[in-house]
């Protein structure tokens, strides 16, 4: 338990870009306080007390934020950064060093019962608001972008954004800038712009009335549109 508790310290200190102090993490940060009740409320849902272990979640739910069912698995190196609105559910398994953010949902679909949470390989990270949903499995050193909904298996090293979640395969180490997360619908319609933008041009000499530009430097041409 001594292990697991400085493993889950070194990762806050590690993971977190406000890079705290040991005594910060043990003193101010719920995202851990809630990892080290569950493994002990995971001990007691193990040893039959599952009354006392539900009661307990329940109270680590109301001082953390962040609600963990006691027969949920975790890994060692969780690190739950700002942890407020965090769900992981009964049967969701995380595996080591991985990282979810606020809002992140680890939940089920269906009213089924057995195995129906999914699967978070090693060092994968989940944004802000993401729900990873169903008896799924997402790769190690996989990327979930923020309030992404997932539905489906992600193979390892991947990165998944949109809604529904779209799995695009990584080239290279992976990136902590939210920023460079791929924009699949509006790279593909910015380069559907460009096209018809060009064939426009180099039609019989008619412009048409209208043509909505493509952006120029990440910003749109606003004498474009009705605003």
């Amino acid at each position: 338990m001594l292990t697991e508790i400085r493993r889950d310290i070194r990762a806050a200190m590690e993971r977190d870009p406000a890079r705290p102090t040991a005594r910060e993490v043990v003193f101010a940060y719920p995202g851990v306080h809630a990892v080290w009740g569950h493994r002990i409320i995971h001990w007691l849902w193990l040893r039959g007390a599952r009354l006392l272990a539900r009661t307990l979640a329940e109270l680590n739910r109301i001082l953390t934020g962040v609600e963990i069912h006691p027969a949920a698995v975790l890994g060692s190196g969780l690190f739950i950064d700002h942890a407020t609105g965090v769900v992981i559910g009964e049967t969701a398994e995380v595996g080591e060093d991985v990282t979810l953010f606020h809002g992140v949902t680890l939940g089920g679909t269906g009213t089924e019962s057995g195995k129906r949470h999914p699967t978070i390989g090693d060092r994968v990270v989940i944004g802000a608001g993401a729900k990873v949903l169903g008896a799924i499995k997402i790769g190690e050193d996989s990327r979930i972008g923020a309030n992404s909904v997932v539905v489906k298996d992600v193979p390892a090293s991947a990165v998944v954004v949109g809604v529904p979640g779209q799995v695009v395969s990584r080239v290279g180490p992976a990136s902590e800038d939210e920023s460079k997360l791929p924009d699949l619908v509006g790279v593909s319609l910015q380069s559907l712009l460009t096209r018809v933008a060009r064939l426009e041009g180099q039609g019989n000499g008619k412009q048409a009335d209208r043509v909505i530009r493509p952006p120029k430097a990440g910003v749109w041409y606003g004498e474009d549109f009705s605003i």
